[in-house]
């Protein structure tokens, strides 16, 4: 058995996921790289990574993948990246149940079920670090994100009680906040957009349009976009700092939101958000 540190991480196909997995690795971490596909599963393998399969939507397959990296370990388990999640794209009054359900099934159903299953390893060992990569949009909101802002603005409360009733435990709870990455992330909500939205039977079809130009746009579609590199950075800091942050902002939209909530009022907290709601965010 390896005495070296473990973490479980989801959604690590490509972006965030990925780069954190390789960072961690490169930092002496035991990194269990977690996919939904098992073709994924495979590349990383091939990859050096140790590599199976979770898929967030399947309690099945949450339970096999604890179940997994703890008989890896001999039952230890230092810290849990939550990470696998995406965005649903429409006006809210264009969401049908099943697609915001489907939404919340896997950025806050599937995250707290594997989140509960590691939680008690960690108290068993005394210790335990837990990062949710949530989103500047679980900070404010834009049109057109009303299912992922859901998602985002729930996690960020769970996360939030999470923190309050684990200290006891020795396990610590952080948010990793990112606004524009450079990821997959647009792909596939553009994907997402297609599928469950009837964009030309909807009031909202000209503003569709739009949305479908900024999806489909190659490169960075929003100013100050880094790399999944300055997210991974925080989430380093996030599991070996002594005194890890409740909250970690990654670019520069993540620092003014969460900077302009304290000073404007509602209404000219609006007007913000209706000059930046061109631009694209994780």
């Amino acid at each position: 058995m390896s005495s070296a540190r473990s973490v479980l991480i989801t959604g690590c196909s490509s972006g965030i996921g990925f780069t954190a997995a390789q960072h961690l690795a490169g930092r002496g971490w035991r990194v269990f790289a977690t996919c939904r596909k098992p073709q994924d599963v495979e590349r990383l393998a091939g990859m050096g990574l140790e590599s199976f399969q979770l898929d967030l939507d399947d309690s099945a397959s949450i339970a096999q993948a604890v179940e997994e990296a703890l008989a890896r370990t001999g039952g230890r388990l230092d810290a849990l990246v939550n990470n696998g999640a995406w965005g649903q794209t429409g006006a809210v009054e264009d969401l049908s149940r099943a697609v915001l359900r489907a939404q919340f099934e896997t950025n806050v159903f599937g995250w707290v079920e594997l989140t509960n299953r590691v939680i008690p390893a960690m108290r068993r060992q005394g210790h335990g670090r837990i990062v949710m990569v949530s989103s500047v949009l679980g900070l404010a909101t834009l049109p057109y994100r009303g299912a992922y802002v859901a998602s985002k603005f729930a996690l960020e409360g769970i996360s939030d009680t999470l923190r309050l009733e684990l200290k006891p435990a020795g396990i610590h709870v952080s948010l990793v906040e990112p606004g524009p990455i450079a990821t997959r992330f647009r792909e596939n909500a553009l994907q997402h957009f297609r599928r469950n939205i009837d964009i030309e039977a909807s009031a909202h079809r000209a503003a569709y349009r739009a949305q479908l130009a900024r999806l489909e746009k190659e490169g960075s579609a929003a100013p100050f976009t880094l790399p999944p590199a300055a997210v991974a950075d925080r989430i380093v800091h996030a599991l070996e700092n002594p005194r890890p942050k409740a909250r970690y902002y990654v670019t520069v939209p993540t620092h003014l939101i969460a900077y302009a909530r304290r000073l404007l009022t509602t209404r000219g907290m609006d007007r913000l958000l209706e000059l930046i709601s061109g631009g694209g965010s994780r």
